[in-house]
């Protein structure tokens, strides 16, 4: 017989889908399109034309940056190396710091001239000392936006310009903007070090830098993320913010002014953190007993820490049930599946965790076994 046992706490695990309605709500938001997600679990709350593929302008350098973390966190490159401008980088146009053929720069330098200058031209050093090239490195982007999953989207260079024929084909989503900057947020969070700066300097101290992103200092927990304009993608952003443990990402392109993306950004997050929160619970009364086992018993455990995103109207209504085996005989592998944990709102089925084994539990052996008769005979 399985055991259930029923108590009311915070949830735990991200359905990959849940029945939120991401556009039940009109905010009238002033873009050609934009999508608001939560970072922790990927939930769509809301969309306007999301899927539809338009030119980016710099938030094409949120991908940059990914790329530029991943290499550092994989140990590939580190903060402290030294990156030199090529006449390539030097050239590029648009925003930058005005690198100098031949000139010497931290790849930490570089990377904090990107996400609050949006420096062209540190993008592009990093993209050659990276790849080698710049092209190279676009397959690199091409490559990665694939294997998230981003179906609407065509990198062709790596700053977002598009003042040239080529840059026509340079293309994305909101929702894909979303997807890449949700990447960059949950696995390489050292990177808010830079989005959430609002002035430095770098060359030391002669050269200053002030973040393209106002809402680093106008609204409350932002976190990032990325500005973009041209004339032909319109004002672009992916912002970021995060309170009471719930990170979200608003995204809007095309529009009309600066302003109106950072309302759009800011209606979103304001609706998102007004109507949903994410928990984190713990399972604490998980306990197997293990037959045969070097221990009595062991802890079922989430088999991964995701969370749950929960409308706040239904976070006091919450249970999880669990569904232990009532007992594992040993060996046991850290990792099996010994139940499942059952999240409800009301009646209504939120997620279905899988339990596992906190750690191994090893067999007893005949000398073990002896070895305990030995010692109930002697007591």
């Amino acid at each position: 017989m399985k055991r259930t046992v029923s108590f009311v706490m915070a949830v735990l695990l991200l359905f990959s889908a849940l029945p939120f309605g991401a556009a039940a709500v009109d905010l009238q938001i002033e873009g050609k399109s934009a999508v608001l997600m939560d970072s922790a679990t990927g939930t769509v709350l809301y969309e306007k034309d999301a899927h539809t593929a338009l030119p980016p302008a710099s938030v094409t350098k949120v991908m940059t940056l990914l790329l530029v973390m991943e290499a550092v966190d994989s140990g590939k490159i580190k903060m402290t190396d030294t990156v030199t401008a090529s006449e390539t980088a030097a050239e590029k146009g648009g925003s930058q710091i005005y690198l100098k053929v031949g000139e010497t720069m931290s790849v930490e330098d570089m990377v904090k001239s990107i996400a609050v200058s949006s420096a062209n031209d540190c993008a592009c050093a990093m993209a050659e000392h990276i790849a080698g090239s710049e092209a190279g490195f676009v397959e690199l982007m091409n490559k990665r936006a694939k294997e998230l999953g981003m179906e609407n989207t065509h990198f062709v260079n790596c700053t977002g310009l598009d003042d040239d024929q080529a840059a026509k084909d340079h293309l994305i989503s909101a929702y894909d903007i979303a997807l890449m900057s949700r990447e960059l947020l949950v696995n390489h969070p050292d990177i808010k070090k830079y989005t959430t700066i609002w002035m430095d300097t770098v060359r030391d101290g002669t050269f200053g830098l002030s973040n393209t992103n106002k809402m680093v200092r106008f609204y409350k927990g932002c976190t990032g993320l990325k500005t973009g304009f041209t004339s032909g993608a319109g004002y672009c952003l992916s912002s970021a913010a995060e309170r009471d443990g719930t990170e979200l990402i608003a995204v809007v392109m095309g529009a009309e002014t600066s302003a109106k993306r950072f309302s759009a950004c800011k209606s979103m997050l304001d609706y998102g953190f007004a109507n949903y929160c994410v928990y984190r619970p713990e399972v604490t009364d998980g306990s197997v007993a293990v037959k045969m086992g070097k221990e009595e018993a062991v802890m079922a455990v989430p088999s991964q820490n995701t969370p749950v995103l929960l409308e706040k109207s239904l976070r006091d209504s919450v249970t999880t049930e669990l569904t232990l085996e009532p007992f594992v005989t040993a060996p046991v592998s850290k990792g099996q599946r010994l139940g499942t944990a059952t999240v409800k709102a009301g009646d209504k089925i939120l997620a279905q965790i899988p339990l596992v084994s906190q750690v191994s539990v090893s067999r007893l052996t005949f000398w073990d076994i002896f070895k305990t008769l030995l010692h109930q005979a002697a007591g």
